[in-house]
């Protein structure tokens, strides 16, 4: 019949992909028994404030659980700490999870209102439990928080080891180790930062239309 030839054809075709078919559901199979597979190795890297076992418990992570239950949302949890600035989750085959944070660094320490005293990142994050170091420009002041605009201007005056910084509504004052900076205009201040260097030991105010020194 008319029908004979192309119901072979068919069967032929038929043959001819059930072992791509069978190879494709072999590797499918493959892939999801190493996503069922227990992790046997949790592995941390990049952290130096944070232990590994707290790293591991805020990824939600713990050795023997399966890969196959383990959602990004309990990755999440580690942006749950504010001395983690970002964070990678990697599968290495076949039984091992690396977890890659990047923390956040102590840049200033901040006066509060209350009269209590912060450790700050540079993009304002307060880092509980850092040490109250020295070394940190301490940063104070009343009004309206202006911690952003302090933070830009230390990014700008980075070489200068600023002690201090004082923010008002009205303007910033920022304390050498010898000589002083004001200004009342946060992009003046920004735009002559560089050149504080020309004025060693003076007290300098900033002004949108130029510089004025005090020896």
């Amino acid at each position: 019949t008319p029908e004979g030839p192309a119901r072979r054809g068919r069967l032929r075709a038929w043959r001819g992909w059930r072992p791509l078919l069978a190879a494709a559901l072999v590797a499918g199979a493959g892939v999801g028994a190493w996503f069922a597979l227990p992790v046997r190795t949790v592995q941390v890297g990049g952290n130096a404030r944070l232990s590994e076992a707290r790293v591991q418990e805020l990824a939600g992570l713990r050795e023997g659980f399966g890969w196959l239950y383990y959602g990004a949302w309990r990755a999440r949890g580690l942006l749950d700490s504010p001395w983690v600035a970002s964070a990678r989750v990697v599968r290495v085959f076949p039984d091992t999870v690396r977890v890659e944070v990047t923390e956040r660094v102590p840049r200033v320490r901040l006066a509060r209102p209350d009269g209590s005293v912060v450790v700050a990142a540079a993009d304002g994050t307060v880092l509980p439990g850092a040490a109250l170091s020295g070394s940190l420009p301490l940063v104070s002041g009343w009004g309206p928080d202006r911690l952003p605009d302090v933070l830009r201007v230390l990014g700008a005056l980075s070489g200068y080891n600023v002690q201090s910084v004082v923010f008002t509504p009205t303007g910033l004052s920022v304390k050498l180790p010898s000589g002083s900076v004001w200004s009342g205009d946060l992009q003046a201040l920004l735009k002559y930062a560089g050149s504080v260097s020309m004025y060693p030991n003076s007290d300098i105010s900033i002004y949108p239309w130029g510089v004025s020194v005090q020896e």
